[in-house]
């Protein structure tokens, strides 16, 4: 089972002053921040997924993440010298997309199947999946001629067409990457019929797409449904998928790898589920800066909380919480300091409880990973990108050290 990472430029600054806050002066970002793989060893997945649609936008003006030096970087390295894929363990690979969530309003896809072909070979990827359209509803029990599957035909045959182009032009082009395909479907029927399809045109690796809003259950209804028409040798990858209980489930029906950004964005994203742990998750410790609390500055401008104040409060809650992780203050006294900065920034949500929890327990302490071992509590404090990103770095880690012990294998 091969788990590949979505990338979208999510790096950290090695050189970062976390008492300070401030950047080498002089620091280049590609050339001078690190990845995921690069901080941790080893590395947290198989592989990085890049999507076209993040490197270039497409047509209609719609911008990509990368900024035109770094996009004339990429085609000119090629993706595993500006990746920087080659590692201790092996070198990772890496497979592109075309990221059809960024376009899924449209009528069509915005690429052709050549502009395509062009980005993944020009680039040297392992993996190319073809351009897809994507599907979200699921409507198990409707069949392809019910009128309200006219939209969802249609996208599944756009879907189809591109594949056979696809997989004709790889041929013809003699590419150097292995091609997939998508299957774009509404039903578990619907889904069996797209395989068939895909393994008749000649493909064995076939990409599961649309499921990100499906339940497990659902998921899981799909691949039976599929598992009568796979051939033996047809290898499934899930698009945005990593259930981690339900990965061993998934893997009897021949699915051999996966992508998902959810371990590193529920850093930042959840509510809750912030630090992940080999049993449990905790509750971030959030100290945003006065200065990048959106909220908090409007109830600065329009009179309500006194700037210094809450300078103040922020500059406590820190200097309290470093305190207790020294064996310095009590848990009561950083949890204080905590809640007072809390009523001025938000006020409306009492996270009393789950900060004592994360507080008591000191689950950085237990990790092993680089990142806890020398930051210490720094890890557990939402606060900007650069802790939230090594956050998000660490629950990869964690989440490769589970995923290993759920198949029994090793991810290197």
């Amino acid at each position: 089972m091969r788990f590949f990472f979505p990338d979208s430029q999510d790096q950290v600054d090695p050189g970062f002053e976390f008492i300070t806050e401030e950047r080498d002066p002089l620091r280049v970002r590609q050339r001078d921040d690190l990845y995921a793989h690069e901080v941790l060893d080893p590395p947290p997945f198989h592989g990085l997924l890049v999507s076209k649609s993040i490197v270039d936008g497409y047509s209609d003006g719609s911008a990509g993440k990368y900024t035109a030096a770094q996009r004339r970087r990429l085609y000119r390295e090629g993706a595993h010298q500006f990746f920087r894929l080659d590692h201790a363990h092996g070198p990772l690979r890496i497979m592109g997309d075309c990221g059809a969530f960024s376009y899924v309003k449209e009528i069509y896809p915005p690429y052709s199947v050549d502009d395509v072909i062009d980005f993944y070979d020009g680039c040297g990827f392992d993996y190319g999946i073809a351009v897809d359209h994507v599907i979200f509803q699921y409507e198990p029990q409707t069949s392809r001629d019910d009128e309200r599957a006219t939209e969802w035909v249609r996208r599944q045959d756009i879907t189809l067409a591109l594949a056979n182009e696809f997989w004709t032009r790889c041929k013809s082009r003699r590419v150097r990457f292995v091609p997939l395909a998508v299957a774009q479907g509404w039903s578990p029927q619907s889904y069996a019929d797209a395989v068939v399809t895909l393994q008749r045109i000649g493909y064995r690796r076939i990409a599961m797409g649309g499921m990100v809003p499906l339940k497990t259950r659902e998921i899981l209804a799909c691949l039976h449904a599929v598992d009568d028409v796979r051939r033996s040798d047809t290898q499934l990858h899930l698009l945005g998928i990593s259930r981690l209980d339900d990965i061993p489930a998934f893997a009897t029906h021949g699915v051999t790898s996966f992508d998902s950004t959810s371990p590193f964005r529920q850093a930042f994203k959840d509510d809750r589920d912030n630090y992940y742990t080999p049993r449990t998750t905790y509750v971030a410790l959030r100290v945003p800066q006065v200065e990048g609390n959106v909220k908090l500055r409007k109830r600065i401008a329009s009179g309500e909380v006194d700037q210094g104040r809450a300078i103040a409060l922020e500059r406590s809650a820190l200097r309290l919480l470093r305190d207790y992780d020294a064996g310095i203050a009590t848990l009561d006294d950083a949890l204080s300091a905590l809640q007072n900065y809390s009523q001025v920034w938000d006020g409306k949500i009492d996270r009393s409880a789950a900060y004592r929890r994360t507080l008591e327990d000191r689950p950085w302490r237990d990790c092993t990973c680089a990142l806890c071992q020398a930051l210490g509590i720094e890890i557990v404090v939402f606060r900007g990108s650069e802790r939230n990103k090594r956050r998000g770095f660490h629950n990869l880690h964690v989440f490769r050290g589970r995923l290993r012990n759920q198949l029994g294998e090793d991810l290197t």
